[in-house]
């Protein structure tokens, strides 16, 4: 980690960036409430958070079902002989019901995460992804797992197990 991101990531800095990981809409003025710095203080240190590449962006969670996508799968892409693999990620990620594209190590080459509006929808969208590698499609039940929130105290668990070994 890079001297100026160990400044930024500060007492001050994580708490920042554990209330805007609960909630990217709270106000500076709220921010500074919750963390002890003044509203221009907040809005300095998000805006060198965000130069220096800790902060990438601000989202808003949908709720797909009530969009009418109730259908959520997760597609493994296994590779052709002599496929690019960026090149497949690339391609898939331009399509709109991929939600997220990872290029991955393993027997597959990329993992998808796609939304559908029924399962024909979802039979569509795996013929479309079946010209860029063998699909092998799982259907998600439910996600008894919200994405969590990183924390100072993550990071220090890496370091710990970095040490152990």
């Amino acid at each position: 980690m890079s001297v100026e991101i160990e400044r930024l990531l500060d007492d001050t800095g994580w708490q920042l960036l554990q209330e805007l990981q609960k909630n990217a809409r709270l106000s500076y003025s709220e921010l500074g409430q919750r963390v002890g710095l003044s509203s221009p203080a907040v809005a300095d240190r998000m805006r060198r958070m965000e130069e220096a590449g800790i902060i990438s962006g601000y989202r808003a969670e949908v709720n797909l079902p009530k969009l009418g996508l109730p259908v959520l799968a997760v597609i493994r892409l296994g590779s052709h002989n002599g496929q690019n693999c960026t090149r497949i990620a690339a391609q898939v990620s331009e399509i709109p019901e991929v939600l997220e594209c990872y290029r991955v190590s393993g027997t597959d080459s990329v993992v998808t995460l796609v939304a559908a509006a029924s399962v024909s929808h979802l039979e569509r969208i795996v013929d479309q992804l079946s010209l860029h590698g063998l699909p092998t499609t799982s259907l998600v039940f439910s996600k008894p797992h919200k994405r969590p929130i990183i924390t100072r105290e993550l990071l220090e668990r890496g370091e710990e197990w970095e040490e152990i070994l």
